[in-house]
């Protein structure tokens, strides 16, 4: 949500995605056939394919028939992470939500 990726997708496409997301293993992998996946979701086969269309456009997900992945949304490994100055105290954490500048 906080990288606003389901707000790019259709209604199909984030239903597919969710639902990948559920049924996946540790790895991200599925193997749920299209008619399966169609029937769980009530759409059609076009509706099908332009919704995984979608999610391989956006990069959320790889395919090759079976297979699905739903791939991760970490910012790429290989950009430094930004670390925080200091830690915030707990008080620090309510006053920053709270937009608190003190």
């Amino acid at each position: 949500m906080r990288d606003r990726h389901i707000d790019r997708l259709s209604l199909p496409a984030a239903a597919l995605y969710l639902f990948l997301v559920t049924v996946c293993d540790a790895k991200g992998l599925s193997y749920w056939s299209d008619a399966a996946v169609m029937q769980r979701l009530n759409i059609d086969q076009q509706t099908l394919a332009d919704a995984r269309k979608k999610l391989l456009e956006a990069q959320l997900i790889a395919w090759k028939k079976p297979l699905y992945q739903v791939l991760s949304l970490d910012p790429d490994q290989s950009q430094p992470r930004r670390e925080m100055a200091r830690p915030l105290s707990l008080g620090g954490v309510f006053k920053k939500a709270m937009g608190e500048t003190r």
